[in-house]
């Protein structure tokens, strides 16, 4: 027996049955023949780490855009704190940590330079609009590995499609169809949010837009003083809810669900949309724009047309694959007058 069979056994008689299992993948766009150390999960997930999308991560903003300070989350500390949160409840849970890991890592590789400023501003230039979770599994499809993807197993691909909430969208899907075709893929999708509501809160107070005193009193009752107790609450509810409901779905109490909700509604009124976070987040669709606009009317200094997409699409493949500060040095050289050398 080889070590990928070995592993897949493993799995067998140390999950539960509601588990993923790995020898039990849907597959692939394109068949490919089995590794003999790593089962397909693992394979996904190893193939995610090593690709240049989730390199630039690490100079793509989470909140505070283009951060000089050390200690700001980038979107590469937030898939890395979801990815630990999402492993603690699937290990707890005995569902597939290898799975649940993969989507993690993979769920944010299509969002843009300047994070949800940058996708908003996207979503009004291409026909059929800009959503990053789109745009990650268009990445791992088609536009990474010199676009012939990662070719990945569908249960990453639909976790990493089915992970986001929107602004306003329910934070644990109710309808049996909307949900991921996995646990773990649910999962992944309640860790996003549990590690962006305190990891940001965290980033509000040591920018001094917000303080933890701040956050209404019956929020802080029912979750706790610090991110830390949040946290915990939370991936400790997620999981006694989950087993008291027989793996029925992944969920919350209602309690800590409504709480949850209620803080995520204080962040969005009290931090996302307040005027400093605003007034750069209006800088940033201005430099995306006019990004967009040049590339559209000069498209031979930047794409290369090999297939059937409008040069509209291509443009915003290459917007929403820069970093931060790639945007601004390009958006600069382009428009701002450079001193004259004799």
């Amino acid at each position: 027996m080889d070590i990928r069979h070995l592993l897949e056994t493993i799995e067998y008689e140390t999950l539960v049955p509601q588990a993923a299992k790995s020898a039990e993948t849907r597959g692939r766009d394109r068949a490919e023949p089995e590794d003999d150390l790593r089962p397909a999960y693992q394979r996904d997930r190893d193939r995610i780490i090593h690709c240049k999308a989730f390199r630039r991560l690490k100079h793509k903003t989470q909140v505070f855009l283009a951060p000089e300070g050390d200690h700001y989350r980038t979107r590469l500390t937030h898939v890395l704190e979801v990815m630990q949160i999402a492993r603690t409840i699937a290990k707890s849970l005995r569902l597939n940590e290898i799975l649940t890991e993969a989507v993690a890592l993979g769920h944010d590789l299509g969002h843009s330079a300047f994070g949800h400023a940058g996708e908003a501003a996207l979503n009004k230039l291409v026909r059929g609009g800009f959503d990053h979770y789109r745009q990650s599994v268009r990445v791992v499809e088609k536009l990474e590995n010199e676009g012939r993807g990662l070719n990945l197993t569908v249960e990453v691909r639909d976790g990493i499609l089915k992970h986001s909430k929107g602004e306003k969208g329910e934070l644990l899907r109710t309808r049996p169809k909307s949900r991921a075709l996995t646990l773990e893929g649910d999962i992944v999708r309640i860790s996003d949010i549990i590690a962006y509501v305190n990891h940001d809160i965290d980033d509000g107070v040591r920018a001094g837009i917000i303080s933890n005193g701040d956050i209404p009193q019956p929020i802080r009752d029912v979750l706790g003083e610090t991110g830390t107790n949040r946290i915990d609450r939370m991936v400790r509810d997620v999981i006694t809810s989950t087993l008291a409901n027989d793996y029925e779905a992944i969920t919350m109490s209602a309690e800590v669900l409504e709480a949850l909700e209620e803080l995520r509604r204080y962040m969005f009124e009290s931090m996302y949309f307040s005027e400093p976070v605003r007034r750069e987040t209006t800088k940033a669709q201005q430099v995306l724009t006019a990004l967009f606009e040049y590339v559209v009317a000069h498209p031979g200094e930047f794409l290369t047309r090999d297939g059937d997409d409008p040069v509209e699409r291509l443009a915003v493949d290459f917007i929403a694959g820069m970093t931060d500060r790639y945007a601004m040095k390009l958006y600069s050289e382009i428009f701002m007058p450079r001193p004259w050398v004799a």
